[in-house]
């Protein structure tokens, strides 16, 4: 909290960041500005929500703390970026980006909230460094619409894969250092997206179609079409990384591609060794590398499930009940902060205390239940418990009052 401490021009916003985050690491079963100021110990929401939404501070300015804290944390001259989108399904039409789209969250078209992600992930541990929210054209194209949801009337559309460049651009020009980017075929197929990493000498690892068409010495051919000519004997048996059940291996095959600019481009397919599916991906790098590197960058990809499935579960990441685009990007980032705190903890434990081999390293799991327990467990009195279920049923009986005026209003 300290790295964070001069984003905040007062004390008192900068004291509520610091219980916000706390909050974010607790065990509450729900996460938002209700549970977290009561488990806090205030007497109401009002001050985390006057964070959230008032108060001044600049998120995009912690974002960069927190980028610098896990590339400092969890430096990897191996490591890889990785981009990927979620979403958060998301009633009503008011809060900022929501569109019926598809998210993989659900696994179809819902009326959802999406955002892209960049997470650093190296042999140390992973976590999300840069977060860009995606907004539909329905919402670009109303200016009114965009501004009572605080973003500028002058917002323009921007695509998944032009919202990743822009996270991959803001990396470097940090003066960070990454030689690979991944992600899946939304990226994958877009082919500024893989002129710019090109440009900019990052190789990178991306998924693409079935049905992209690559150049190669013999003319263009669909993927699946050059993954029916491998021989036999160009497949190897080789992991993508362990898994939670063990190595996961594939069997692997390299293409190498025609392509008249410098570096070196190839078309990587992985077969599945129980089912044969196939799964293809464009490769780029500036010098020749071997294909146990291809497919270890290409196994880092799941880092970013596993990035997701940690903010979520521990941190709160999808938990936010706000509308506004700026409430939106201080809950997300002060959440990355909080899971980038656990994957620190989680990398220094395993790096000085390795552990006897009969116990599973500590996860990030073990360490927030840990210190939650052990460091900042609160103790409220019953008048703090019973002045909260007060408020609590005072807020819904507004609520109901509210509705039914609405309600009458309609009908009438």
């Amino acid at each position: 909290m300290g790295r964070i401490a001069g984003r905040f021009a007062r004390y008192e916003p900068r004291l509520r960041a610091q219980r916000l985050v706390l909050g974010l690491l607790s065990d509450l079963p729900r996460k938002n500005c209700w549970t977290i100021a009561e488990w806090a110990g205030e007497a109401g929401p009002h001050g985390m929500q006057h964070l959230l939404c008032r108060a001044i501070w600049d998120a995009d300015a912690v974002r960069d703390d927190v980028r610098e804290y896990v590339v400092e944390h969890l430096h990897d001259e191996a490591a890889v970026l990785v981009v990927d989108e979620t979403g958060d399904v998301k009633k009503g039409t008011h809060t900022v980006g929501v569109h019926r789209q598809y998210t993989g969250t659900a696994g179809r078209i819902e009326n959802s909230q999406v955002a892209v992600y960049l997470v650093y992930a190296g042999v140390r541990g992973h976590a999300a460094v840069d977060r860009e929210l995606y907004i539909p054209r329905s919402w670009t194209c109303d200016p009114d619409r965009c501004r009572v949801a605080g973003l500028g009337e002058d917002t323009v559309f921007a695509t998944k894969p032009e919202l990743a460049r822009t996270m991959i651009e803001r990396f470097l020009d940090a003066g960070h250092h990454v030689g690979w980017v991944t992600g899946d075929e939304v990226y994958g197929g877009n082919p500024k997206l893989r002129a710019a990493l090109e440009e900019r000498g990052v190789g990178h690892v991306l998924a693409v179609a079935c049905s992209a068409e690559v150049a190669t010495r013999a003319g263009k051919f669909r993927a699946d079409v050059l993954a029916a000519k491998v021989p036999k004997r160009a497949w190897q048996k080789l992991s993508a990384g362990r898994g939670a059940k063990g190595q996961r291996f594939y069997d692997w095959a390299v293409i190498d591609l025609a392509e008249p600019t410098p570096g070196r481009r190839q078309l990587l397919i992985r077969r599945n060794r129980t089912t044969g599916e196939l799964a293809y991906y464009r490769c780029f790098s500036p010098r020749p590398v071997p294909l146990t590197e291809l497919v270890r960058v290409a196994g880092s990809r799941w880092r970013v499930e596993e990035t997701f499935q940690a903010e979520k579960g521990l941190a709160g990441l999808d938990e936010h009940q706000v509308r506004r685009y700026p409430s939106w990007t201080r809950w997300v980032t002060l959440a990355m902060l909080a899971h980038a705190f656990l994957a620190v903890v989680r990398a220094d434990e395993h790096a000085r205390h390795p552990g006897p081999a009969d116990l599973v390293p500590l996860s990030c799991n073990e360490i927030q239940r840990l210190f939650i327990t052990a460091v900042v467990q609160p103790l409220h009195d019953m008048a703090h418990r019973l002045g909260w279920s007060h408020w609590r049923r005072r807020h819904q009986a507004r609520s109901r009052t509210s509705h039914y005026r609405r309600q009458a209003a309609t009908q009438t």
